[in-house]
């Protein structure tokens, strides 16, 4: 069975922003001839990594909404250089927009079971390519 993880985006403003930030973590990696993976770190480590592993994804949470996910890959428990333990959340490159569902403010990251994950915006829907703010309105007038 399939299961996600939900958590807050801290300083990115939207989806763009977050696509940028990731390119330059990349960029920066390259430049230091290390494995161009995007990963997340985290201070605990899911328990349910086989049903993350299986299918899940890390869905973002900005601005009080969730906007967008990125498929899971990878789980990597490991130790920092200060003897703490942390949690790499492997992440795949591509940020596939979502419908927004509103979500309150909440520390880390909590298990979202797929039945009440949002679904994907699909590719060549207007709202794919529609400014957040936008997309945001007029899911509040029951358009969208």
């Amino acid at each position: 069975m399939t299961v996600h993880l939900v958590k807050l985006c801290v300083g990115a403003e939207d989806i763009s922003d977050l696509a940028t930030w990731q390119a330059e973590r990349l960029a920066e990696k390259k430049k230091r001839k290390e494995p161009q993976v995007l990963a997340h770190v985290t201070r605990m480590t899911p328990k349910r990594a086989d049903e993350l592993l299986a299918g899940g994804s890390l869905y973002w949470v900005m601005k009080g909404v969730i906007c967008c996910r990125q498929k899971l890959i990878g789980i990597e428990p490991f130790t920092d250089n200060e003897g703490i333990g942390r949690c790499r959340l492997v992440l795949d490159n591509e940020i596939v927009p979502t419908r927004r569902r509103e979500r309150r403010p909440f520390q880390g990251w909590r298990y979202l079971e797929a039945k009440d994950a949002p679904p994907d915006v699909k590719k060549g829907d207007p709202e794919e390519e529609m400014p957040d703010e936008m997309r945001r309105d007029l899911e509040e007038l029951g358009l969208l």
